[in-house]
């Protein structure tokens, strides 16, 4: 048996440890953006017995993020980085517009919107940079959390793919928050329909950063279906 020392671990370069504190502060279930206030629908298709239980919602959920809003909203946070990055204040708005009228409903709009505009005011005030107050004035009054999202990363350097999968994990996570109060679910069945979706969540990021804004689409007709019924449901906990 060796009595030599165990070389230390080497600590993350500076830059690397900031991006990812800014990073997990940002995507945290405690960053008040107001998400646990909406569930996507969620709570329509809990009340219509379309999800029932954690098999069900994992199903649900993996529908959402392969075929609908989760690989949508991936493929516009890429490219709003992307126009950021460069400093293409055109393209920024161009995505910015496309992503604020890529919605099913009224309340999905208000989902995103209300998300994008709370991200890019606490972040501003927390963690402004340089550019920053360019790329959010080029994007108008509209933006969705997506573009948020992918703005304020490229203003601060945090990589693309941690960002892209880290917002996929904080989107999925929230839906299945909503999905556990609704059904309900306990806490030991949430983190196994988390589990689940890890290679659903992985798969769509991989495919959002090769895709271009001509893949946009989804197929997904029963959540927007329960998008545009939650409006007039009588009895509703959240939102969306």
């Amino acid at each position: 048996m060796s009595t030599e020392p165990e070389a230390p671990a080497q600590p993350l370069p500076a830059e690397q440890s900031a991006a990812l504190f800014r990073l997990m502060t940002w995507l945290s279930p405690a960053f008040p953006v107001g998400a646990f206030s909406y569930s996507s629908g969620i709570e329509w298709a809990v009340e219509a017995g379309d999800v029932s239980d954690a098999a069900s919602l994992r199903d649900w959920l993996d529908a959402m993020l392969q075929h609908g809003a989760g690989f949508c909203d991936a493929v516009l946070l890429c490219h709003a980085y992307r126009a950021a990055e460069r400093g293409d204040e055109a393209g920024l708005s161009a995505v910015a517009e496309l992503a604020a009228a890529f919605v099913t409903s009224a309340e999905r709009q208000l989902e995103t919107l209300s998300q994008g505009r709370a991200f890019i005011e606490i972040a501003r005030k927390a963690w402004d940079s340089d550019g920053l107050g360019r790329a959010v004035a080029a994007c108008g009054e509209a933006i969705a959390y997506p573009v948020a999202v992918g703005l304020v990363s490229a203003a601060h350097g945090v990589p693309l793919p941690a960002t892209l999968h880290g917002f996929l994990h904080a989107v999925t996570s929230n839906w299945i928050s909503a999905g556990a109060r609704l059904i309900p679910l306990g806490q030991t069945d949430s983190q196994r329909v988390l589990a689940a979706l890890e290679p659903a969540v992985i798969a769509t990021g991989t495919r959002a950063l090769a895709a271009s804004l001509d893949d946009l689409g989804s197929a997904t007709f029963r959540a927007d279906l329960a998008s545009l019924r939650h409006e007039t449901q009588y009895t509703r906990l959240f939102r969306s």
